[in-house]
Parts: C-alpha cells; sequence; structure tokens
C-alpha cells in the first residue's frame, strides 16, 4: 500500500509581533519617562542652569554667561506649583503657552542647605516684583546679596555701608561714565578693551555698527554713556583722543523712582537709606516714618490676609495694627553694574521664600557680539567659580 505524506508549511509572518512592538515602546515611554523624573529631581533639589541675559552683573557675570546654581547651598525649596509642565518655568518650550495650572499651592519649605544668604554672594532668586506668576515660578533674577536680615543698609554716594561701615566692592563694580572724545570711537577699541558696548541695557549684536554718540555743539567733543570698572575708566583717561572721562551723577536724576521715596527722603540709587532689612521675629513699631518701607512686605509676602491701609494706618483682617513682628528673613540685592541695574534699590526686599539657590560656577561663556561660533566662546571663563 502507498503511503502518501502531508507537507506542511509553516506561513511566513512579515509583521512583528505586536505584544514586541508595545514592549518597545513601552520601554522608550519608560526610559523617558524616568530621564525626566531624575531631571526634574536634580533640578529641584541640587542645581539648576541659568543663563545671564542682561548686563546688570558686569563686569562679574557677563551677558552669554551660562551658569550652573546650587540648590545645596541655602536649601531647596519644597515644591509649590505641582501642577506643571515638567523641566519648563513660566512657559512651554518656544511658545507663550502657560506650563502650568495654579489651582494647587502647597505651603513651601525649605530643606537644610550648606549655609545661609551671606553678603556677597551671587544670588538667583524669584523676583518679588513679578505679581503675574505664583511665587515660585516668578521670573528669576540674579544679583549680588548687599545686605542680610537685621542689617541697616545705606548707600552713600554709590559706597555701600552695612551697620555704619563701608563694604568691600566686587572687583567687576562698574559705573555709568560719561567719556568725551575728539573722534569718534571705532567699533573695535571697545571689543579689545573689553568694554562691553550698549544701547539701552541690551548688548548690540553686530561688532560693526557704532555705539550711539551724540556731539556736544560747543565744544565739538564725541560724548558717550560708557559702563566701565573704575580701572578702565582710568585706562581711556591715558588716551590722547579721550578728553573728559566722568562719573554719572545720579543726585538729582530719576526722582520718586527708587523704592520707599518720599518728598522729605529724596533717595536716588547713589544715595539711598539708611534702611533695616528685616529678620525673623524681629518687631517694629509702626509710624508714617516707616510704613512705606514696610507695608508692602507686611501685604505680599507675610501671608497675611486682608492687608489694607488708609490714612496711614494699617489693618489686617480689619483690626488695626500698631506694630508687627515679621514671619521671615529678608535680603538687600544689588546689581554689580550700579548704574544699569533694577535691584533692591526699585523694589525693595528679596523674602526668603523667594530664593533659588546661590550661583556656583560658569560652564560655558558665548560672547553675543561675535557671531562666529568657536570664536564667540570665552574660553577663559570656563568652569570659572563665580564670587
Amino acid at each position: 500500500m502507498e503511503s502518501k505524506t502531508e507537507n506542511w508549511s509553516i506561513p511566513e509572518n512579515n509583521n512583528p509581533d505586536p505584544i514586541q512592538n508595545k514592549n518597545y515602546v513601552r520601554e522608550w515611554f519608560d526610559a523617558l519617562l524616568f530621564a525626566m523624573v531624575v531631571a526634574s529631581l536634580v533640578r529641584w533639589f541640587f542645581f539648576e542652569p541659568f543663563t545671564i541675559p542682561t548686563p546688570s552683573m558686569e563686569k562679574s557675570l557677563l551677558v552669554g554667561d551660562y551658569l550652573f546654581v546650587s540648590k545645596l547651598h541655602y536649601g531647596a525649596r519644597t515644591p509649590k506649583t505641582i501642577l506643571q509642565v515638567p523641566l519648563t518655568h513660566q512657559k512651554i518650550w518656544g511658545t507663550n503657552i502657560p506650563s502650568y495650572l495654579d489651582w494647587i499651592q502647597l505651603p513651601q519649605f525649605r530643606l537644610p542647605g550648606f549655609s545661609e544668604v551671606k553678603k556677597g554672594d551671587c544670588v538667583v532668586f524669584n523676583w518679588p516684583g513679578d505679581s503675574l506668576y505664583p511665587s515660585d515660578l516668578r521670573t528669576n533674577y540674579i544679583k549680588r546679596c548687599v545686605g542680610t536680615s537685621g542689617d541697616v543698609l545705606e548707600v552713600r554716594d554709590r559706597q555701600v555701608f552695612i551697620n555704619g561701615k563701608a563694604q568691600v566692592n566686587p572687583e567687576g563694580l562698574q559705573y555709568r561714565y560719561w567719556v568725551a572724545s575728539t573722534e569718534q570711537i571705532k567699533p573695535s577699541l571697545f571689543k579689545d578693551m573689553g568694554i562691553a558696548r550698549y544701547d539701552d541695557g541690551f548688548p548690540k549684536m553686530n561688532l560693526h555698527d557704532p555705539i550711539q554718540s551724540y556731539q556736544d555743539p560747543e565744544s565739538g567733543l564725541h560724548v558717550y554713556g560708557l559702563h566701565l570698572t573704575p580701572k578702565k575708566a582710568d585706562e581711556l583717561k591715558k588716551l590722547d583722543f579721550i578728553k573728559r572721562v566722568v562719573i554719572s551723577d545720579y543726585m538729582d536724576e530719576h526722582p520718586g523712582m527708587v523704592y520707599a521715596y518720599d518728598s522729605t527722603n529724596k533717595w536716588n540709587q547713589d544715595f539711598y537709606g539708611p534702611i533695616t532689612i528685616p529678620k525673623e521675629g524681629m518687631k517694629i513699631e509702626l509710624s508714617p516714618d516707616n510704613i512705606e518701607r514696610y507695608f508692602t512686605v507686611i501685604k505680599n509676602y507675610e501671608y497675611n490676609d486682608n492687608v489694607r491701609i488708609s490714612n496711614g494706618k494699617v489693618s489686617i483682617e480689619g483690626k488695626e495694627i500698631t506694630s508687627y513682628t515679621f514671619k521671615q528673613n529678608y535680603y538687600w540685592m544689588m546689581g554689580d553694574n550700579r548704574h544699569n541695574s533694577l535691584d533692591s534699590r526699585y523694589w525693595g526686599f528679596v523674602p526668603n521664600d523667594h530664593v533659588v539657590g546661590k550661583a556656583w560656577f560658569i560652564w560655558l561663556s558665548v560672547d553675543p557680539d561675535n557671531s562666529f561660533v568657536l570664536d564667540g566662546i570665552r574660553w577663559n571663563r570656563l568652569f570659572d567659580l563665580i564670587n
């Protein structure tokens, strides 16, 4: 009997196993999610990158410096606004779409740190004057701490005094000078001398554009407003075509622009104070002389409800108060570019819960005046510790 054999064939399967596809996508999703969680934790509790967009800290920190800011020095803040797209600040990257919802606001605490904020520290903080965002998402500023809680601060003819003692000025401290020249100054001279060229506070992006100046009708001299260190001002004085280098006198400029100004004190950015910086547990007696200095603090930063001022009297929840005890520490921050810095002289104290961290070191520095990628890197500033 003839036997028959059946040929069995295994059908080809050109389609990958859907389970394997699902696992592959799931692995990538899990890896991405893990990376975002780790990056967010590092950003919240350890360190965070920032960049310097304006010249308010020159010559100590330059426009185009990229920094790491340590959260460990002063202690990291626990998250307050938790409904937020990870690794964003105020907006979703490249858009004007808010990256957060303020429906839930948690109480905020600060973890233990290595140190307290000290005079001379370069500090990143949320700008207290930014009322558009929750306090932990307000615009980031970087300034130098010149006064800590409990200090009595005064500025006399540009010099900062703390508790009556003149403070050591940062090496990179700058002021605005009026420079008169017999000829127009070439842009290349500014670059060679390391003088930043700014119009209205922002860097000129084209090296070949002349800096703005005006020609004095009487003397015919070309007059420039330049932000210089005293050392750089002395160097300019030695040039043959420079006839005058005079520091700008702000004594009578911008009246009423500074914090807590009134017609009796007539403070300005070069002559300011004395003013006492609030300290946790410090009690003050409220009087017509100091209400303007501390009402904003009591109302906006001390977590009090229904704070009002009427006829020179302060009330909290309808009850008039004649004294007040502060609930947290405050600081006084100023830019090293003293005549080109929007700082505590204009908007007041920085609350402790607005402090983000200490500027730690520069990991990259790019000159915005140089369009060439490699030539634009300031190699000598890479990995510099910030003093």
